[in-house]
């Protein structure tokens, strides 16, 4: 643990002193599967990511899952996120919708600091007629004076027939 600190310490000293901004970072990542047996198949899909810059930060995620067996099909879904900022404005907002055809959820997080850094994350999961799944995570940071951090994730999946 010591080598670490002073290995941190040198690495701190060889700035000489210049004023630096934190980076910026934006992942996403995503995952899905079906499977199917002799009573029924199931399917399952997820997306969620992250985003920082400065002192904001936000995070998405977004599940879903469907079977079907011999009394019909059943489908679940589930969003969440949320912001963080040191000072400034931060918010996020759910959704789930449903219809006879679709159940979607998306998920919305946001953080700005006065100065232009911001960092954001949004999330959509969506079953169409309980057998297609997708999910979709779009994670963005920026401090001003570059271009900003960007990544996206898109996943789906099919219930077997």
């Amino acid at each position: 643990m010591k080598t670490l600190k002073v290995a941190l310490l040198a690495g701190a000293m060889t700035l000489g002193g210049s004023s630096f901004g934190l980076a910026q970072s934006a992942s996403t990542v995503g995952a899905g599967g079906a499977s199917s047996g002799a009573g029924g198949s199931g399917a399952t899909i997820g997306s969620g990511g992250s985003a920082a810059a400065g002192g904001t930060s936000a995070t998405t995620l977004g599940t879903g899952g469907t079977s079907t067996g011999p009394a019909g099909t059943s489908s679940t879904i589930g969003s969440g996120g949320s912001a963080a900022v040191n000072d400034g404005k931060a918010s996020s907002r759910t959704k789930i919708n449903d219809n006879p055809n679709n159940l979607q959820g998306q998920s919305k997080a946001m953080a700005h600091e006065p100065g232009g850094t911001w960092s954001k994350s949004q999330t959509k999961t969506k079953i169409r007629q309980g057998d297609t799944l997708t999910s979709r995570t779009k994670s963005m940071s920026h401090e001003p004076g570059g271009p900003p951090a960007k990544s996206t994730t898109s996943t789906s999946t099919s219930l077997p027939q």
